[in-house]
């Protein structure tokens, strides 16, 4: 298990999966809502590895953490947060749940319309990774990740489903095929050079 880094990775759900939607709640608030991360399912190959959440990865983030909810990640573009309330977080069977009151501002106005008409379709959460586990791949595949507990920074609509940031992935790799005598993991997957040169120029 990795101990806690401090880079924050992001993900994308699959758009098949993330249910991005626009909701009227009992007391007429409209909310935005879908799933922002997925239990059980594997990534694709994000650099010689593959990725799967654990039910209760994000347990104690969401119980204690004050999570905003941002439209592509945009720091200036705040939806609602877990502190007032405004932002809703639970894990459900199928993943991270979330729902978010839509605030009375032009962004949001505009981003309902968009997601109604399903030009805004996408999901993605950021987050710091403070357990993992790995193991091997069998018959040549990749090398399969386990996120046990991490961190929730935020969860966002998106425009553009962006290929995730591998690098600190990479490192708690390439520290545990070293554990297990296994080399260096630029040695493994020229796809690093292209990926993650710091990582390769790192080690």
């Amino acid at each position: 298990m990795t101990t806690t880094r401090d880079s924050i990775e992001t993900r994308t759900v699959p758009l098949a999966v993330a249910q991005l939607r626009v909701e009227t709640r009992a007391e007429g608030v409209r909310m935005i809502a879908g799933h922002a991360a997925v239990f059980h399912s594997l990534s694709l190959d994000l650099g010689g590895f593959r990725e799967k959440i654990m039910p209760g990865a994000f347990a104690e983030s969401i119980s204690t953490d004050d999570i905003v909810a941002l439209f592509n990640h945009d720091v200036s573009a705040v939806l609602g947060r877990t502190r007032p309330g405004t932002l809703r977080l639970r894990e459900d069977p199928q993943g991270l749940a979330y729902e978010v009151d839509v605030p009375d501002t032009q962004l949001a106005r505009d981003l309902v319309t968009l997601i109604e008409r399903g030009d805004i379709a996408g999901n993605s959460f950021r987050f710091q990774t403070l357990a993992d586990e790995w193991e091997r791949g069998e018959n040549g595949e990749p090398d399969i990740r386990t996120l046990v507990k991490v961190r929730l920074q935020d969860v966002s609509p998106v425009t553009f489903p962006a290929y995730p940031q591998t690098d600190v992935a990479l490192r708690s790799l390439e520290e545990w095929r070293q554990s297990q005598g296994r080399g260096r993991v630029d040695e493994r997957d020229s796809r690093l050079d292209v990926m993650a040169p710091e990582l390769r120029r790192a080690t």
